[in-house]
C-alpha cells in the first residue's frame, strides 16, 4: 500500500501539534499513526489490510485507535498523572 505517507504525514503534524500545546494526548495519537506508518511502510499491516477485503481503511482507523490508546496509557505510566495538589489558602492577602 502506498498510504504510509498519509499515516507519517499525520504523525509529524500530531507531534507538531504536541509541541505547541504539551499535554501527551497529541504525542499518544502521534505515536499511534507512526506505528501504523511504519507497518504499511515495511508490508506488515499491507498483507492484513489485503487480507480483509473492503475492510482496509476501517482496520486501519481500529488498529490506529487501539495503538494510539496504548502509547497514551504508556505516556502517562512513564510520566504520571498531572498533579492534582490544589493549593488552597487560609488567610486572605487583603486582610
Amino acid at each position: 500500500m502506498t498510504t504510509w505517507w498519509v499515516w507519517a504525514l499525520a504523525a509529524l503534524l500530531l507531534a507538531a501539534v504536541e509541541l505547541f500545546a504539551p499535554s501527551y494526548l497529541a504525542l499518544g495519537f502521534a505515536m499511534g499513526a507512526g506505528i501504523v506508518a511504519l507497518g504499511l511502510l515495511t508490508g506488515v499491516l499491507g498483507v492484513v489490510v489485503g487480507l480483509t477485503g473492503g475492510y482496509g481503511a476501517g482496520l486501519l482507523l481500529i488498529l490506529f485507535a487501539v495503538l494510539s490508546l496504548g502509547a497514551w496509557m504508556a505516556l502517562r505510566r512513564v510520566f504520571g498523572p498531572p498533579d492534582s495538589t490544589t493549593q488552597s489558602f487560609e488567610d486572605d492577602v487583603n486582610d
